[in-house]
C-alpha cells in the first residue's frame, strides 16, 4: 500500500471529547472515525488490524471444533419475551417497525442460537457440538466510555456449546481456556482466568480472561506465584492477604480489562424453548449449554491501551495492518528508483508494507507518522543509509536501528 494513496490521513490532535487513549490514537492515526459516542466505523487500517484478529480467534475456535455461522442481528421480539430477557435485560435496543410489529438488536445470541440448535440436535448421537459466530452487537449503554473497549456497537465472537453431562462441559471448557489463552499470546497480551458472578447470563460463577493495564474497568486480586485470581466483587480474600491457592504470596491488586468470558448457562435456555434430545436409553433430557464470548474490537482496544507509548501504537506483528512501514527520505531520483524496486521486492516476498512515498513532507513528519501507525517495522531509505551500505532498519518497540544491505533486507524482516 502506498501512503500517498491511502485514503486516510493522520492528525495530531484527537477529538477534544476523546479521553481514553486507544481511542485517540486509533483516530489520530486514520484506523477509525467515530459517528458518535460508542460506535465508531473502522477504517482501512483499522479493518486490516481487525481482520487479522478475528482470524486468529476463528483459527483457535475451528482447533478446538468449532463450527462457523452468521446468525441475524435484527432478532424477532418472541424469543426475548419467552426467556424474560425482553423486560429484564435493560440494555437491549428495541425497535418497532412500522407495522408495530417489535424487534430486537442482538446484544447476544442466546434466544436465536438455541432455537437453531433445537432443529437439528435430536439425539445424545448429535453431541457435543459447538457452534460460533463472530460479527456486531448492539447495547443501549447508559454512557459509552474507554473508545472502542465499551460501545453501544461493537465487535463479538460469541460461541454456544451443548453437551449430555456437567462433565463433558466441564472437559470442552477446559479446552476452549487454552485455546482463549493461545489467543491472547498471539496478540503479544497476558491474560489472567478470573472466577465472577454470572450476572445476567447465569447464577453460576463464570470465568473472565483479564488483561491488567491502568485502562481497565475491574478490579482484581492475583497471586504472583501461582495462577490465582479473582475478580473483586466476588472475592473472599483481599489485597495483602494470604494466596488461598498456594500460600506462597500475598494478593495484590490491579486493574483490568475483561477480554474474553465464558458462562455455564446450564439448561436455562433448552428449558425455555422446550428443547430436549434422545437419551441413550431413549428417554428426554436438556442439553446443557455453555457460553463463550471474545470482544473482537475490545481485544483491539486493549492491544493499543496495553502496548502503545507516548510516541504511539506499538503493534505485535500478528495483528498490525502492515509488517513494515518503508519511508522514503528526500527527492533524490536515484534513490526514489531504489525505493520502488525495494518496495517491488518486498511485496513480491510476501511482506505486507506501506509505503511513505509521499513527497512534500518532511523526515521528521514522516518519523512521527511512523510512530503513530505503530507498524513492527521501520525501512529508511535515503542518501544517508545508501551512502552506508543498505537502508536503516528499526524495530518499532527499540530505539537502535541498524543498516541492511538491500539484498539482505527480505530474509532479515523473514527471520
Amino acid at each position: 500500500m502506498r501512503q500517498s494513496k491511502l485514503f486516510t490521513k493522520t492528525r495530531k490532535e484527537a477529538p477534544a471529547d476523546e479521553t481514553a487513549k486507544n481511542a485517540e490514537l486509533l483516530i489520530r492515526g486514520g484506523y477509525v472515525h467515530k459517528e458518535m459516542a460508542g460506535v465508531y466505523s473502522y477504517l482501512p487500517l483499522g479493518a486490516r488490524v481487525l481482520n487479522k484478529i478475528e482470524n486468529i480467534i476463528r483459527e483457535e475456535m475451528n482447533a478446538v471444533g468449532g463450527q462457523e455461522i452468521r446468525m441475524a442481528t435484527l432478532h424477532p421480539s418472541e424469543p426475548w419475551k419467552q426467556t424474560g430477557g425482553w423486560d429484564n435485560i435493560d440494555v437491549l435496543f428495541k425497535i418497532q417497525s412500522r407495522t408495530e410489529k417489535e424487534y430486537a438488536l442482538g446484544q447476544s445470541e442466546e434466544e436465536i442460537v438455541t432455537p437453531i440448535a433445537r432443529e437439528y440436535v435430536q439425539s445424545y448421537k448429535d453431541l457435543p457440538v459447538a457452534i460460533y459466530q463472530i460479527e456486531q452487537k448492539y447495547r443501549d449503554e447508559l454512557r459509552a466510555k474507554s473508545g472502542i473497549m465499551r460501545g453501544r456497537e461493537f465487535g463479538m465472537k460469541d460461541m454456544y456449546s451443548f453437551h449430555t453431562t456437567q462433565e463433558d462441559f466441564e472437559r470442552f471448557y477446559e479446552e476452549v481456556k487454552k485455546a482463549y489463552l493461545k489467543i491472547y499470546n498471539r496478540c503479544a497480551l497476558v491474560a489472567k482466568v478470573t472466577e465472577a458472578s454470572g450476572g445476567g447470563f447465569s447464577e453460576k460463577i463464570s470465568y473472565e480472561f483479564m488483561i491488567v493495564t491502568d485502562a481497565g474497568e475491574d478490579d482484581i486480586i492475583y497471586c504472583d506465584a501461582c495462577n490465582y485470581c479473582a475478580n473483586t466483587e466476588v472475592a473472599k480474600n483481599k489485597i495483602g492477604d494470604t494466596c488461598p491457592k498456594c500460600g506462597k504470596e500475598n494478593l495484590v491488586g490491579a486493574k483490568a480489562v475483561e477480554a474474553g468470558n465464558v458462562f455455564d448457562l446450564g439448561q436455562k435456555y433448552p428449558k425455555a424453548f422446550n428443547f430436549t434430545y434422545t437419551t441413550e436409553d431413549g428417554g428426554s433430557a436438556y442439553p446443557i449449554v455453555g457460553c463463550y464470548g471474545i470482544g473482537t474490537t475490545r481485544l483491539m482496544g486493549t492491544i493499543v491501551e496495553t502496548l502503545s507509548d507516548e510516541r504511539g501504537i506499538v503493534w505485535p506483528e500478528s495483528v498490525a495492518p502492515f509488517k513494515a512501514h518503508l519511508l522514503l527520505l528526500g527527492e533524490d531520483e536515484k534513490i526514489k528508483e531504489e525505493a520502488e524496486k525495494l518496495y517491488k521486492t518486498l511485496n513480491e516476498n510476501g511482506i505486507e508494507v506501506l509505503f511513505d512515498d509521499r513527497s512534500g513532507i518532511s523526515a521528521g513528519e514522516k518519523f512521527a507518522d511512523a510512530d503513530l501507525l505503530g507498524m513492527p517495522w521501520r525501512i529508511v531509505i535515503s542518501t544517508k543509509s545508501i551512502t552506508a551500505g543498505g537502508v536503516e532498519v528499526k524495530r518499532r518497540a527499540e530505539q537502535k536501528a541498524e543498516i541492511v544491505a538491500l539484498d539482505k533486507i527480505v530474509n532479515f524482516l523473514k527471520v
